[in-house]
This record gives C-alpha cells, sequence and structure tokens, in this order.
C-alpha cells in the first residue's frame, strides 16, 4: 500500500496538472449536499424561533388580560 502511494505521488519539482487534482462531480455532489443541509436546518431555525417569539407574545398578552382582570375585581 504504501509503495502504491509512494510511486502516485510525483517527484519535487514537477508540476501537476490542474484537471486530475479536481474533486470532480464527488467534491460538487458532497458541496452541493452540504449547502442544501445548511439551508434546510436555517429554514426550520427560523421556523421554531418564530414559533418560540409567537407563544411568548401570545402568553403576554393573556398575562396582561389577567392582570387588568383582576384590578377590576378590586
Amino acid at each position: 500500500m504504501l509503495h502504491t502511494l509512494w510511486a502516485s505521488t510525483p517527484p519535487p519539482g514537477e508540476e501537476l496538472d490542474p484537471n486530475l487534482v479536481t474533486p470532480g462531480v464527488v467534491g460538487f455532489a458532497l458541496t452541493f449536499a452540504l449547502a442544501v443541509v445548511v439551508v434546510l436546518l436555517v429554514i426550520d431555525m427560523v421556523r421554531r424561533i418564530r414559533r418560540i417569539n409567537h407563544r411568548a407574545a401570545v402568553n403576554e398578552r393573556l398575562d396582561a388580560e389577567e392582570a387588568a382582570a383582576d384590578d377590576d375585581k378590586d
């Protein structure tokens, strides 16, 4: 195995062909998949934050109504 790695490594000073040293289709597919996953996670995070903010606003409104009702009873 080590011999195969040494044989495929060019000697120092020899330039590499840039067409042979690209990530290719596999690299593009993995990068694209990672980008899709990140976008989906951001969409989910925004949805959850909006839900939490909405629940907090509803709780504040209910607390204010409850406090107003208690003041009216006194």
